[in-house]
């Protein structure tokens, strides 16, 4: 991801000297290369991978600060979303939106370890186990949630809450064409 960040800085130094946007500038590049390709694509998805780079290490600092990764931040947010009393088992972490299946366990042992959440046997079957937030999770979660939000809303204040609401409705019927697309691959 370094490499990723260190190209979208060059990019972005070459065009702020050309007085436009790193993708803008990328884009006046393929097409002085090759005018036959329509670069309409690589100016939605250039500028959400920009914007994603940007976005993913803002939101990490805060969340590294309290010496958790972003998987353990998934999985408390996960957690608290699920209401009191605020347990879940590995399964439906996996299941609960933004967590892959792939190292629940890992990402589970290390909050464990952490002292912001434990372990439970379901009283009815003692083969499910439950990861519940612990007082000091709870206690956590919240605060970094709150300055989460905070720090997105920071990044959209260059946007109406009109826009707001449609870039959102427009992201998510990008989300949707994407995935057809992945079916039809």
């Amino acid at each position: 991801m370094a490499k990723n960040q260190a190209s979208a800085t060059s990019a972005t130094t070459t065009a702020s000297a050309r007085g436009q946007d790193a993708v803008a500038s990328i884009v006046e590049d393929w097409r002085r290369e090759r005018p036959e390709l329509d670069t309409a694509p690589l100016e939605v998805f250039g500028r959400l991978h920009r914007a994603f780079l940007r976005y993913s290490t803002a939101i990490s600092r805060p969340v590294e600060r309290k010496g958790l990764s972003m998987a353990g931040f998934d999985v408390l947010t996960a957690l608290r979303r699920a209401g009191a009393p605020f347990r879940r088992t590995a399964g439906e972490l996996a299941d609960s939106g933004l967590i892959s299946s792939a190292g629940v366990t890992l990402r589970i042992d290390r909050l464990e370890k952490d002292g912001l959440i434990r372990r439970e046997r379901d009283p009815q079957d003692r083969r499910v186990v439950h990861s519940r937030l612990t007082d000091e999770g709870l206690s956590v979660i919240d605060e970094l949630f709150s300055e989460h939000l905070d720090n997105e809303r920071r990044m959209l204040a260059g946007l109406s809450p009109a826009e707001c609401r449609q870039l959102a409705r427009l992201l998510e019927k990008l989300e949707r064409s994407v995935l057809a697309a992945e079916g039809d691959a």
